[in-house]
């Protein structure tokens, strides 16, 4: 492991934490580093905290601050955060994104983590579950999806993902959807000021905009898209886990607010949150979700 790139000082008071990179070994993401925060003791849980399109681990910033007796990890996805940023959008496949936090995962060691995810954290810390089953103590999934449809579209963002010249001038030129993640909150304020700065800064320069059209093209639009095996091996294990499931949803996420339903009806044994926060609800309610860590930590007896 090697010393996390330094951060621009705006950002220094806002992540306060121990941060650290990992050089890939496994092809095909040899040589790449991976950065991630890993901060708080090395008790025998960890807290794995999993970002999706186009954020970074500084999401998980408030969550961070309300578990100082944990070790918490927030890994930044390849082309996102202070990770290596590998320049085609078609270098971000699921596999390889889920191929590099499997190699993290076992190059930390790790005994037993509590997996939250976001976004594509949700599938992405789902896939972990299929890696490492018998490692896997608890599951919080917060405005996500790890439920294939069986005829699966995608969203209106994820089908303009798929015109190729005009995403492509869009993501990588316009910088999209950097500037618009307040619209998708139930408070718009909430991602303001240095606030939305920050999430724009590991981005800057079009040369760095693979990874958010990426991630929004992994997103199936067909059963035949490249996720979808992948993705029904991670619902799988969702549904076959059989430890504490929490699910905390903001329902004024225009983007996937309304698959709570689903989820709920899919998963019932997971207890459930309902926040009015919009789609990064840990900009706007982070207590719900350190309450929903809190209370599956509390059910550990091995």
């Amino acid at each position: 492991m090697t010393a996390s790139p330094e951060l621009p000082r705006f950002l220094e008071n806002h992540l306060p934490f121990d941060r650290t990179s990992v050089a890939l070994e496994r092809a095909p993401n040899s040589g790449l580093d991976l950065s991630l925060i890993d901060h708080g003791p090395r008790s025998k849980t960890a807290v794995w905290l999993q970002h999706g399109n186009p954020t970074w681990s500084f999401l998980w910033r408030k969550v961070i601050a309300e578990l100082p007796d944990s070790r918490v990890i927030a890994p930044d996805l390849l082309g996102f955060g202070l990770s290596d940023k590998p320049p085609r959008t078609a270098n971000h496949t699921l596999e390889r994104h889920r191929n590099a936090l499997a190699e993290l995962f076992d190059r930390l060691g790790l005994e037993r983590v509590i997996l939250v995810g976001q976004d594509w954290g949700g599938p992405l810390v789902a896939l972990l579950g299929d890696h490492a089953p018998d490692r896997i103590a608890g599951l919080v999934l917060a405005n996500t999806s790890v439920l294939v449809p069986q005829e699966p579209r995608g969203k209106a963002f994820h089908r303009f993902a798929a015109r190729p010249v005009v995403s492509t001038l869009a993501f990588r030129l316009g910088g999209f959807p950097l500037r618009s993640l307040h619209r998708t909150q139930g408070d718009p304020r909430s991602i303001s000021g240095d606030v939305a700065r920050a999430y724009r800064w590991p981005l800057r320069g079009w040369r760095r905009r693979a990874a958010p059209l990426g991630l929004a093209r992994m997103v199936p639009n067909a059963p035949d898209h490249p996720s979808v095996g992948l993705l029904r091996r991670g619902e799988a294990w969702v549904r076959s886990f059989e430890g504490p499931i929490e699910l905390v949803w903001g329902l004024r996420d225009p983007i996937l607010g309304n698959l709570l339903d689903r989820h709920e009806k899919h998963l019932p044994n997971a207890r459930v949150t309902r926040t009015q926060a919009g789609h990064f609800l840990q900009e706007e309610v982070p207590e719900a979700l350190v309450a929903a860590i809190r209370r599956i930590s509390r059910t550990l007896s091995w």
